[in-house]
């Protein structure tokens, strides 16, 4: 029963290796680009983001570089959100990255999750750690 067991796991790897290679590679990569880029993402969040919502200047004084900026943006950040899930079961930070992510995307209620996130204990231990890093005031709640 254990051989058989063990026979098709072996069969299974070996039928979707390409797959479970490719994935081990893009994991990694994800990994690494997170490790380089958290730090420096978490330090450009202004300290007072979940008190004062202000209008952005560029969005009134340039429309349409604002709508380009906002697409790029927004992929970058739902690549980051989808890396994050992938983190949580891979090597790597999932909840900072998902958090990054969802800083970065556009979408209804995005303000009363991020600040409900942010409000965890530990999440925001972390990410005021990563501010006082780069020598960024802690985010204010």
């Amino acid at each position: 029963m254990e051989n058989q067991l063990i026979e098709n796991i072996q069969n299974l790897f070996g039928d979707y290796y390409d797959f479970f290679f490719w994935l081990g590679i893009v994991s990694s990569l994800i990994f690494l680009i997170s490790l380089l880029s958290i730090g420096w993402l978490v330090s450009l969040i202004p300290s007072d983001y979940f008190i004062n919502r202000k209008e952005s200047k560029f969005k009134l004084n340039y429309p349409v570089a604002w709508i380009v900026s906002a697409v790029i943006k927004n992929i970058f950040g739902y690549i980051l959100i989808l890396g994050g899930i992938l983190m949580l079961i891979l090597p790597g930070q999932g909840l900072i990255t998902i958090f990054i992510g969802l800083l970065l995307s556009n979408y209804p209620g995005k303000y009363s999750i991020e600040k409900r996130i942010i409000a965890t204990p530990k999440i925001l231990k972390s990410i005021n750690w990563l501010r006082k890093r780069s020598n960024e005031p802690p985010l204010i709640i």
